[in-house]
């Protein structure tokens, strides 16, 4: 392929200390190449989204394609092996790549690091990029951070005690459905459009990264989230193979791990495998987005759609079971590993029996992952590895996966995993005023720029936040009447909205009028809004022009980080 150099791509966003050890102008040349490629197949794609959207919604109902059975019976093909430092993948951690909680996660004893820049990352330009620089410094074994002092005590300091035994990286790139709006794209035409957050966040980790990674017996490694269907996964590996070319990697360096995070992808699972076959590692089993896309896309189909207290939405649920072992029968049929979900239960240090009924409730969850024959699963704190691995490790001893664990008592027809109902429907006014109170919160720390939030000794990002907030949309427009007699309408979801925001303490800098708006847009509207993460991005988060000493970014330095 041809790999003549673009100047498709301009930078808006303000230049901090270090940003241009990121921005450099090459690899925002390879990135503008990747917008030149690809831009208009994923505005295909996403009008793709919008159809099944729209047929979802005037009653039609997702099932296994016909046109790809032959994919799904084909029993001959494989993906490709896992790559260096994945054949183990029994605990993975996941976290945001700020300094402190990326040098966390490689002392933290995991096999495997999920580098998140999506769901546990509020998308602020200062995130975005210096997440970037933290992966950046930590692959080359040079990441140190020192915590701000209190009341004039030196603050801790934090570095990787062992450079030697960290987990493998797998970066999570943003979804093709969001935009980096601190950089533009200028097409063929000369229209200008928002940046491809996906393409920028892998584009910039694959340029500065791969070889770096390779060369320390590692590789580029991705986890590909809210895929929908097969046709997206395709563009994925075409973007793969086009950057293994451009960089020149071998083909099949670059390995991919999709999540099963959206309703129609359950559906597409052998042909999102079959399209990435030659970079694929495996699927991993998204349970948060998942449930949030079984609301978001059959919210206006009547009562048998309509989910309990979120609490209540279990894994043992049988339209649940039916989707994780489908996973794990697809993904071992392919020689695929299966990773299981994240439990949301977190430790509390201050708290004994806090902590105990987490561990308990984690345990159960790993040891039933295990025993379905997961290769492994996800923790979102370090304490909780401890537990998670002795699960797997009861199963596996000291075999790296069970990927010889086919499944075959495994039968789930599209009426299982449709089968929504069988969650019962109960919600109560507890339920609301949890819904509230949580996206409430979360929304008000995403907009301070935190993206993984403890709430009530639970781990909440913007995926377990948007069950909450589609729920209640849901609820509303569905006329669900609580176990107490009271139906949910919107003169409810405000008057326990106030009680909530008065119960709120209220310190400096706190941006709770910001959240109550951006709460109101996205969950009391007529509108159902897709994602409640994006008019809140436009409207709060995208900075413009000063530079690290606050001053507008002149044009000889605007063209210098232009590529």
């Amino acid at each position: 392929m041809s790999t003549t150099t673009t100047t498709s791509l301009t930078v808006t966003g303000p230049l901090r200390p270090r940003y241009d050890e990121i921005l450099t102008p090459e690899a925002l040349r390879f990135v503008g190449e990747l917008h030149d490629r690809f831009a208009g197949a994923r505005h295909d794609r996403l009008a793709d989204r919008m159809k099944r959207r729209y047929e979802l919604g005037n009653g039609r109902d997702l099932g296994f394609l016909p046109e790809t059975a032959s994919t799904r019976e084909d029993a001959h093909w494989r993906v490709a092996s896992a790559g260096p430092g994945l054949e183990d993948r029994r605990i993975e951690i996941t976290g945001p790549c700020d300094p402190k909680m990326t040098i966390n996660a490689l002392n933290s004893g995991a096999n495997v690091w999920l580098a998140d820049l999506e769901d546990a990352t509020s998308p602020t330009w200062g995130n975005v990029i210096e997440g970037q620089l933290s992966l950046f410094d930590a692959i080359r074994n040079r990441l140190e951070f020192t915590a701000p002092g209190v009341d004039g005590a030196p603050g801790k300091q934090y570095r990787v005690t062992d450079p030697s035994r960290t987990p493998t990286i797998v970066m999570r790139p943003r979804g093709w459905h969001l935009v980096e709006k601190h950089i533009e794209h200028t097409d063929r035409g000369g229209q200008q459009f928002a940046a491809s957050a996906s393409l920028v966040d892998f584009g910039l980790y694959a340029f500065h990264n791969a070889h770096e990674l390779i060369a320390r017996g590692r590789g580029p490694y991705f986890y590909l989230p809210k895929i929908e269907s097969h046709r997206e996964a395709r563009l994925w590996n075409d973007v793969f193979t086009f950057t293994e070319q451009r960089l020149g990697l071998p083909h099949g360096t670059i390995r991919a791990t999709v999540l099963i995070e959206t309703f129609s992808a359950a559906f597409e699972m052998d042909e999102i495998l079959y399209e990435l076959r030659d970079h694929c590692a495996g699927l991993n089993a998204g349970r948060w987005d998942y449930v949030f896309s079984i609301i978001k896309n059959y919210r206006g189909r009547g009562q048998w759609f309509v989910l309990p207290d979120r609490d209540k939405i279990l894994m043992t649920l049988p339209f649940m079971r039916a989707y994780t072992e489908l996973l794990v029968q697809t993904c071992h049929k392919r020689g695929a590993h299966a990773i299981g979900g994240m439990s949301a239960f977190i430790p509390n240090r201050r708290s004994p029996e806090v902590t105990e009924r987490a561990l308990e409730r984690v345990a159960a969850d790993k040891r039933r992952e295990a025993a379905d024959g997961f290769d492994g699963s996800w923790v979102a704190h370090p304490d909780l590895i401890p537990v998670a691995r002795a699960e797997f490790d009861a199963v596996l001893g000291e075999q790296p996966n069970q990927l010889d664990r086919m499944r075959d008592d495994v039968h789930v027809t599209a009426r299982d995993l449709l089968d929504v109902r069988s969650a019962g429907g109960e919600v109560t006014l507890a339920g609301v005023r949890a819904n509230i109170s949580i996206t409430v919160r979360y929304l008000e720390a995403w907009l301070r720029g935190l993206g993984a939030v403890a709430l009530d000794n639970l781990m909440e990002d913007a995926a377990t936040a948007e069950i909450s907030r589609s729920q209640l949309w849901q609820w509303i427009h569905q006329d669900t009447v609580t176990a107490e007699g009271e139906q949910v309408t919107r003169h409810l979801v405000e008057r326990l909205l106030r009680e909530v925001l008065a119960d709120l303490p209220t310190p400096e800098g706190h941006k709770l009028a910001e959240a109550e708006d951006v709460f109101r847009e996205v969950t009391l509207q007529e509108v159902f809004p897709t994602f409640l993460t994006v008019p809140a991005y436009t409207r709060y988060l995208v900075e413009r022009g000063p530079s690290a000493e606050g001053e507008p970014v002149d044009s000889a330095e605007r063209e210098r980080i232009s590529a």
